[in-house]
């Protein structure tokens, strides 16, 4: 007798089987097609920056409707500034310990320090002014050093910038020649044109009338060509080659009062004693043009001696002494004095302290 697969029953569990299979594919697509959603919504804002450290942390909606979290539009964070202004603080304090999370605002209750002094008081006022008329997006450092100025100037230590402090900023005494180097080569390419010219408005006399700014009795003097981010056009007409070599910098500060440029002269026997640099968001670049012996720099304990036609790039918000103990034969010692910002200092944070530090025209 012959026999067919189609003669035989099913049992009732294979049909059974059929249709848990099926439940249980219908159900994995349909947690798939959630995860897809889920993930969907999760994704940020275009032109908007995400902390990918935080993007655990959801956004959380107050009882009043206003978005808190993380992932706030900038459009929120820039209305909500301007209502809490004197509690805005720029990241978490286990982030700022961490140098970390700088472009993500977040609004916490760190008060300004009471204490601060009315010169850092005008400098917060100053970038909330610029946070209203812009954004608080990179402002982080600028507003943790602001707040921890007044810690700094009763620290005693090595480093102690007296105006402005920008925190976990990488600094040395000195620099390498990298940090800066199509600047520097600018300048030393210059040097023949920068020297002669200086050699002519110094044999006119080192007086007021001639440019000249006698800074101490022991014969220092500057010849500014740029005096706290303001243009001396008289002397720079004086020098129309250096003048040119300056705007020729990429990182050259001529935007606010903490930067300067100019012929710095130095007379036999001076010695300038143990100073601060008021911030330390830029290096001075020395250009040696007269550089006679026993002329000596000493920034952070390490001592540096000035060439002729060679660059040094320092960081004068550290301790630093400068001397000349030359015999009154050997003539002044003369550079030219560029001020650089600091190449960690972010564009962000040079356009904001190109507005707490305007000019005074």
């Amino acid at each position: 007798m012959h026999w067919s697969i189609n003669t035989l029953p099913l049992p009732e569990y294979v049909e059974l089987g059929v249709r848990s299979l099926s439940g249980l594919l219908w159900t994995l697509l349909f947690l798939f097609l959630w995860h897809c959603y889920r993930i969907g919504t999760d994704l940020p804002i275009p032109g908007h920056a995400v902390n990918l450290k935080s993007s655990s942390r959801r956004s959380m909606i107050s009882r009043s409707g206003v978005c808190i979290g993380t992932n706030c539009s900038a459009r929120s964070k820039l209305s909500r500034s301007e209502q809490l202004a004197p509690f805005i603080s720029m990241e978490t304090a286990k982030n700022e310990e961490q140098g970390q999370g700088y472009l993500t605002p977040v609004l916490s209750h760190t008060l300004f320090p009471a204490q601060a002094s009315a010169e850092a008081k005008k400098l917060y006022a100053a970038l909330q002014e610029y946070a209203k008329r812009y954004s608080w997006v990179g402002m982080g450092r600028i507003h943790k050093g602001l707040r921890e100025q007044v810690r700094l100037n009763d620290l005693s230590t090595i480093q102690k910038p007296h105006l402005f402090f920008l925190p976990d900023v990488p600094s040395v005494p000195f620099f390498p020649r990298d940090a800066h180097r199509h600047d520097i080569e600018v300048l030393e390419a210059n040097y023949p044109a920068i020297l002669a010219e200086f050699q002519a408005v110094y044999q006119r006399g080192i007086d007021s009338k001639s440019g000249w700014t006698s800074l101490s009795p022991k014969s220092q003097a500057v010849f500014p060509l740029y005096s706290a981010g303001v243009c001396v056009a008289k002397n720079c007409r004086s020098c129309p080659s250096t003048y040119r070599t300056l705007l020729s910098l990429r990182t050259f500060i001529n935007s606010n009062s903490l930067g300067s440029a100019g012929f710095w002269l130095l007379g036999p026997g001076a010695i300038l004693g143990s100073s601060y640099g008021p911030t330390n968001t830029r290096l001075r670049c020395h250009l040696g043009l007269k550089t006679p012996p026993l002329c000596e720099l000493v920034v952070g304990g390490e001592p540096q001696c000035w060439s002729e036609g060679h660059c040094l790039l320092l960081d004068d918000s550290f301790l630093h002494i400068i001397s000349h103990k030359g015999p009154s034969e050997s003539g002044p010692r003369v550079i030219l004095n560029v001020d650089l910002w600091h190449p960690n200092v972010a564009a962000a944070e040079r356009q904001a302290l190109d507005f707490m530090f305007t000019p005074d025209l």
